[in-house]
């Protein structure tokens, strides 16, 4: 097994343990490191995508995320739990996509009265109201990747 197969394998163990909602939250918030061992995006995409302007690269991102379900996420969840219905694992994905939008979407950059952290906290405890149902250990790692994608 290659160094690249053995760390896609330890990230699948990782969220294999994990409600399946929490594994693909867990795979999903690694998407671009399991794509870049996993070989994504290829050259000729690469190519591809330095020719698109940014509004086209907006529209492909979000179509990327609309899509996820339909994705490389998808195998690598099922991968993790291979007993679970295919159904499920879609819905699973895109909650985890959601919730993850959610997150970004409450945060405040810029408000008077709360610390840095404290604002990550809220911005996930506002999109935990719609999107119930992960460990609190999810929860605290999206208040996490909210911190480091903000700073």
């Amino acid at each position: 097994m290659t160094e690249e197969e053995t760390e896609i394998a330890d990230m699948i163990a990782d969220a294999a343990p994990l409600p399946l909602l929490d594994a693909a939250y867990a795979l999903w918030r690694r998407r671009y490191r399991l794509d870049t061992l996993e070989g994504r995006p290829t050259a000729e995409e690469v190519r591809i995508n330095r020719t698109l302007t940014p509004e086209q690269m907006a529209v492909k991102y979000r179509r990327d995320r609309d899509h996820a379900q339909a994705g490389p996420a998808f195998n690598q969840v099922k991968r993790a739990h291979p007993r679970a219905d295919d159904a499920a694992i879609r819905q699973a994905i895109v909650t985890a996509v959601r919730f993850e939008d959610a997150c970004f979407k409450h945060f405040e950059a810029s408000p008077a009265s709360a610390e840095y952290w404290q604002r990550c906290v809220l911005a996930v405890a506002r999109a935990r109201k719609d999107y119930p149902g992960f460990l609190e250990e999810t929860y605290q790692q999206a208040a996490n990747d909210v911190a480091y994608y903000y700073k």
